[in-house]
């Protein structure tokens, strides 16, 4: 049996957007240990706050200000968090309808175990100690029997010191990725400084890297054919942003690489060439480093630039 490859896999993007009015509000007020609320046209209070009414769409900007206590309208046990949710131990997700409010938020709810949670529980706020004008200000809800449930709703300006106006918010995708048989024999491959392809039986075309099936006739590829090493610089694009956690100093070219007996290009990093000199046509090579289980980059070979014709059909 081949080794089973698979590999733990991370797809991050901090998102950054502006807050506004009603959005900034709520968070300052988080801060500041304040829930805020909007009123909509029909007068129900809407906690978290939008700025337009879900059911006629008008702007909506007359903030109130809600009890940080409320009612458990429904929730789910949690037995196993994971990274980044607000309790490292067994918790329960809660929709709670804060004093005051008419509709429900969601949030965690601090408790021993799921025969001590109920609907229509009531709970508190417990706020971080470390505030900064998020929703992990609240760091979870947790039970308060007794607590009443009568509030008398205010209206607030929505001005506080200080406003958050932004926000960063992470989106993060932790999964495991398994290539397959036809990637994995491609993998292993690599780790031998090969390059192997697979061809259709039909078109006769050799896809690398390969993807099990033709994507073209629709049918299985399972013939190897060992491809380049050399190849063709088909386009390419500059970059000037860096990446998190890559080591490699901007400006640099990341460019689509057809190598030489493959019907589908690569893309690759080009190295050994000042960025402003790598061009469509370029005969590149692979560099490996020592251990490494795929080359680290392309570089010049030195041979002269291959036809346009050589080439167009894999742009």
């Amino acid at each position: 049996m081949p080794e089973v490859l698979t590999a733990p896999l991370v797809v991050e993007f901090p998102f950054t957007r502006s807050l506004g009015p009603v959005q900034g509000a709520f968070l300052t007020g988080l801060r500041e240990r304040t829930v805020l609320g909007i009123r909509a046209r029909d007068g129900r209070v809407v906690v978290p706050p939008v700025e337009y009414d879900p059911v006629t769409a008008d702007e909506l900007r007359d903030l109130v200000e809600v009890a940080p206590t409320g009612t458990v309208t429904t929730w789910a046990w949690n037995p196993s968090p994971r990274r980044g949710q607000p309790l490292a131990t067994p918790f329960a997700w809660v929709l709670v309808r804060l004093d005051g409010a008419d509709t429900a938020l969601l949030h965690a709810l601090d408790a021993p175990a799921p025969e001590a949670v109920r609907t229509g529980m009531r709970v508190r706020i417990r706020w971080a100690v470390e505030r900064t004008g998020a929703i992990t200000d609240i760091a979870c809800f947790e039970p308060a029997d007794g607590a009443a449930a009568d509030h008398q709703v205010t209206s607030h300006s929505g001005g506080f010191a200080d406003p958050v106006t932004g926000i960063t918010a992470p989106a993060r995708l932790d999964y495991t990725y398994a290539p397959g048989g036809a990637q994995s024999r491609y993998i292993q491959a690599l780790a031998e400084r090969k390059t192997v392809g697979e061809r259709c039986p039909s078109c006769r075309k050799v896809y690398v890297p390969p993807r099990g099936a033709c994507p073209t006739c629709g049918v299985a590829t399972g013939e190897q054919v060992e491809v380049g090493p050399r190849g063709t610089v088909t386009t390419f694009c500059i970059v000037n942003i860096k990446a998190r956690n890559l080591d490699i100093e901007v400006p640099y070219v990341y460019a689509h690489i057809a190598l030489d007996g493959a019907d589908l290009a690569l893309h690759a990093r080009i190295g050994g060439i000042p960025y402003d000199q790598v061009r469509m046509g370029l005969r590149v090579e692979p560099v490996w480093t020592e251990g490494a289980r795929f080359p680290d980059h392309y570089r010049p070979t030195g041979e002269p630039d291959a036809d346009y014709d050589s080439y167009k059909e894999l742009i």
